[in-house]
């Protein structure tokens, strides 16, 4: 019989002739004040009590890691699901969008939640915590979970089942409930003990430690904006009857996906419109900054706004921030070494102020360029000059900091934050991530027009959202207004784009574990042909075909 070589991170190894489970490898793992929740096999995150039966390279996955951390709050919300089954049977728990390190919740009881049924559900989830449940994952047949779903209420779960039907299901179970397998989870429940509950509106926060503080909650830092913005979205949504995975699978196979596109198409054309009259009701407005995170879709936005901006009477102007950079040797650099040109000082905020207030003065200005290959300001002889009705569109990750544009007064200055902050879910209890949405779009846009494969963008994608979390994210309240960016239809486009390059990142890199995760992630959406996508959408910056010119 073949035998089975385990390779362990510092080079050791062992041999079997039989199956093995990582739980058994703890001891060889322990690492002071840190705790294992799961293990990488061949680059693939699995669960400690997954069965290993091929060679495989393993190591493990701590719990202040990313992945750790994606773990305990899949876990988390996993137990919290088990808890308001236990204590209230039939009702719809429903997770939302997150927010200041939760997710929020509400819970669909036929009358408000109220204060006690918030702390009953916390001390059952620290009950089924404090008896260090184990939490077992297995397979059943298609037969049997749509059973088991239809008899847990799991509705959405359950619809999903008819548009992804697979023979034999995965699953996770506590006790006497279960639910649908999206990832791994921890083994048992002891370890997730830092957690709250916090009522927030109609329903409630599940709060739980940041990425890289995994002993502690962080203070909750409020974002009312934000989660207007995503009510709203989320009752657009209810109303179309349109909330989740299953539900945008149902349209598609019935053939109705073109008038939802419109739709989300002409809400958000609406929304930008709206955006614009609110910057001529302000009437002393000269300069709007756009800002979000990577690949919200600011350069389309910009473009739309500045249609409806001219479609009011305004004559647009931009100008690129990317220009004002100020040069390679006065660059600061990171704790790597690094160039850091995300950073408010690798921008010239001298010059760009300066060039401001003569604008809105009358004056004419210089326009600075910037050589990217050699590092480098110059000028070109590029002028620019404002004239009666003309205003300036710049965006740029630190648009939202004032600290860009100290000179310029409050009442100049009409700032945008903008974000694809999706309002549909898996189901009931699995959310789909912003950042997945984002990420997505970047992977398909960085092959079509930079030529990077999946695994390059995957590989920065951390940095990228460390930059987010730095200059952009504690800005957000600043706005002015917030736009949501995300089209529910865009994940079956982007799909078609996103797979073929996800597969092409095998087991010996080690962005897998990402790449297989959104590709599971993505086997949920059923798929939509470019082609219906209009030529003006947010979605043609990244998959090409667009109206407008980048």
């Amino acid at each position: 019989m073949k035998k089975i070589k385990i390779t362990f991170p510092d080079n050791s190894f062992i041999e079997t002739e039989n199956e093995i489970r990582p739980v058994l490898f703890l001891e060889k793992f322990k690492s002071e004040n840190k705790t294992i929740v799961a293990v990488k096999v061949n680059n693939e995150i699995c669960s400690l009590d997954s069965p290993i039966g091929i060679t495989s390279h393993i190591e493990p996955v701590f719990s202040d890691s990313k992945e750790g951390c994606a773990i305990y709050r899949r876990s988390l919300c996993f137990v919290l699901a088990a808890a308001a089954h236990r204590l209230f049977p039939g009702k719809r728990l429903l997770v939302g969008h997150s927010l200041g390190y939760g997710y929020y919740y509400t819970l669909e009881t036929g009358s408000p939640l109220t204060q006690e049924n918030i702390t009953a559900l916390k001390a059952e989830m620290e009950r089924i915590i404090d008896e260090n449940l184990v939490i077992e994952s297995s397979f059943i047949s298609y037969e049997e979970a749509c059973s088991l779903f239809e008899s847990l209420g799991l509705t959405e779960t359950r619809k999903q089942l008819n548009y992804r039907c697979p023979s034999k299901i995965q699953i996770n179970s506590i006790g006497n409930f279960s639910d649908l397998y999206f990832g791994p989870l921890v083994g048992t429940t002891k370890i997730l003990n830092v957690f709250d509950l916090k009522p927030y509106s109609d329903g409630f926060l599940l709060r739980f430690p940041k990425k890289g503080q995994p002993e502690k909650l962080t203070e909750f830092v409020d974002q009312p904006k934000l989660f207007e913005i995503y009510r709203n979205y989320k009752l657009w949504g209810k109303r179309l009857n349109v909330t989740s995975a299953a539900s945008l699978n149902q349209l598609i196979h019935d053939r109705k996906a073109a008038d939802f596109i419109n739709i989300a198409e002409t809400l958000q054309t609406k929304r930008i419109a709206d955006i614009a009259d609110c910057i001529l009701k302000r009437k002393t407005v000269k300069v709007v900054l756009i800002a979000g995170p990577s690949s919200s879709g600011k350069t389309t936005t910009s473009k739309k706004l500045a249609l409806q901006l001219e479609a009011i009477g305004y004559k647009p102007k931009t100008i690129s921030l990317d220009s004002y950079y100020v040069g390679r040797e006065q660059t600061p650099k990171d704790e790597n070494g690094n160039y850091d040109y995300e950073c408010l000082e690798a921008l010239n905020i001298e010059l760009l102020n300066k060039n401001l207030v003569d604008l809105f003065s009358g004056k004419q200005i210089q326009l600075p360029s910037y050589d990217f290959h050699a590092g480098r300001s110059y000028f070109k002889g590029d002028t620019m000059t404002l004239e009666e009705g003309d205003i300036l569109v710049m965006e740029g990750i630190h648009g939202l900091n004032d600290k860009l544009t100290p000179l310029v007064p409050a009442d100049k200055k009409f700032k945008i934050y903008i974000s694809a902050l999706t309002q549909l879910n898996l189901d009931d209890h699995n959310r789909i991530s912003t950042s997945d949405n984002r990420l997505i779009r970047r992977i398909v846009r960085d092959s079509r027009y930079r030529g990077k494969s999946a695994a390059d963008t995957i590989a920065m994608w951390e940095n990228v959202q460390k930059g987010e979390e730095l200059h952009i994210f504690p800005f957000q309240n600043n706005a002015d207004a917030m736009l949501n960016t995300a089209l529910d239809y865009e994940i079956p486009v982007l799909k078609v784009y996103a797979e073929p390059l996800l597969r092409c990142v095998n087991p010996l890199q080690k962005e897998y574990a990402e790449a297989s995760r959104l590709l599971q992630f993505m086997s949920c959406f059923s798929t939509i042909p470019a082609t219906s996508v209009p030529s003006q959408s947010i979605i043609r910056e990244f998959i090409g075909g667009s109206a407008f010119k980048y």
